[in-house]
């Protein structure tokens, strides 16, 4: 946790075939934890991804928050859980 409702994941996985696989588990990381933290919903702001070894890397910032947050980047954290245990995709 950043501040208040601002929250920063650094995630790193092996074997990623593209810079989707990698953001599509910090997406699901911040779902859990607003989940985790008691909130339904979270707001995307900005990912950054690197490659390095063989290891992709993806710095991630959201906001999380009780209600719908306003803009196009959001996420019902409930749904997005959901779908990251239907594909695999690990979370926190």
């Amino acid at each position: 946790m950043m501040d208040g409702e601002l929250v920063n994941f650094n995630v790193a996985m092996r074997g990623a075939r593209s810079e989707a696989d990698v953001i599509a588990y910090a997406r699901c990381a911040a779902a859990q934890y607003a989940l985790i933290r008691g909130y339904g919903f979270a707001r995307h702001l900005r990912t950054n991804v690197s490659r390095e070894g063989g290891i992709s890397r993806a710095d991630a910032v959201y906001t999380i928050s009780p209600a719908l947050p306003r803009g196009t980047r959001t996420i019902d954290s409930e749904v997005v859980v959901a779908d990251c245990q239907e594909q695999n995709i690990p979370t926190v």
